[in-house]
């Protein structure tokens, strides 16, 4: 079977909705060049391929909630099930095999004062299929959330990028805020988690609000940090192929400038600072695996406070940030 070619628009609209996930197709058009029926057609079809989602997601940091990255070690016949039965979890994201197939890897969150997930810290170890379960608290993030690698992209030319930045751009909350989030918030965001361009009227006959109401709801909770918008997408678009996880040990003096320094990498989609004996957890996804060790032997060796390196190649992805399971159409994309 012929594998899908992306053209330029394609990417460009993935980067549009990256920058602002609720603009307008009109808006999209005129930044991009083409009309907005042309861009509705992109998106209906990537959306229907499975190969693009926007999401409306809530920060942890802004919730006063804590992330974890736990690594499970399965035996070979059971890993594939126990990451699916984790995707199924509204609380992970980023569930990931790798390692032969017999490392799970996900991101879940806790509520503040929760030693990360109890359910999941208790009942891993006990699954018979389960060898071993290691959990990394995440300490800060230096890129990441709201950010995404499209951003690192020339995709979209200056000009173009400010006409479809949101006007105030939306904050970087590295800590919590005054938010109560009430049952219409969260059924409000329980729909904008499965798809962030869903229309004004539907959230307002979920959360009981009007569509002024819940318009202003949504721009208060994007302007504290709380909500953000993200967009979920195959990298076959992009021409990515090869993900792997970084866990890097870094003399702690240099952690924050490492941290900052790999954030600029434009391979790198996520960092973090981490408790466990790793203190660096990095994403980098390259096209090809050349590609991939120049990174390793350029980018990474250049770094002096980096004392040792850990790789783990993605195989698949099982989950990405949403609650929900990607589609079986972007798996491994």
């Amino acid at each position: 079977m012929k594998s899908r070619v992306y053209d330029t628009v394609d990417r460009q609209l993935v980067h549009a909705l990256q920058l602002d996930g609720r603009a307008p197709f009109s808006r999209i058009g005129e930044a991009l060049g083409v009309s907005d029926q042309t861009v509705a057609r992109h998106y209906a079809r990537m959306r229907g391929e499975g190969a693009l989602r926007v999401l409306g997601l809530t920060s942890p940091a802004a919730l006063g909630e804590t992330q974890w990255i736990i690594r499970v070690q399965c035996t070979p016949d059971a890993a594939a099930s126990v990451a699916e039965a984790l995707a199924r979890r509204d609380d992970t994201s980023w569930v990931s095999l790798s390692s032969g197939g017999t490392e799970i890897n996900c991101m879940t969150r806790a509520e503040s004062g929760q030693n990360g997930n109890s359910l999941l810290l208790q009942r891993l170890p006990r699954t018979p299929s389960v060898v071993a379960v290691t959990a990394y608290c995440v300490l800060h993030i230096y890129f990441g959330g709201a950010l995404s690698l499209v951003n690192k992209t020339d995709t979209l030319t200056p000009e173009q990028a400010a006409l479809l930045l949101p006007d105030p751009p939306p904050p970087m909350v590295t800590e919590a805020v005054a938010v109560e989030l009430d049952e219409a918030d969260h059924r409000m965001l329980a729909l904008l988690e499965r798809d962030g361009r869903t229309g004004l009227a539907e959230l307002a006959d979920a959360s009981g609000r009007s569509q002024s109401s819940v318009r202003r709801r949504m721009n208060e909770l994007q302007a504290k940090g709380v909500l953000y918008f993200d967009v979920n997408f195959g990298r076959r678009i992009f021409g990515l192929d090869n993900a792997v996880l970084l866990w890097l040990s870094v003399s702690p003096g240099q952690l924050a400038e490492t941290g900052r320094a790999i954030a600029e990498h434009p391979e790198v989609a996520f960092v973090c600072a981490t408790t466990g004996p790793s203190n660096l957890h990095a994403v980098v996804i390259c096209p090809d695996i050349p590609s991939l060790y120049t990174y390793l032997t350029t980018r990474i060796a250049a770094l002096d406070a980096v004392r040792q390196l850990e790789t783990t190649p993605v195989l698949r992805r099982v989950k990405a940030a949403a609650s929900l399971p990607q589609p079986a159409a972007v798996r491994g994309g």
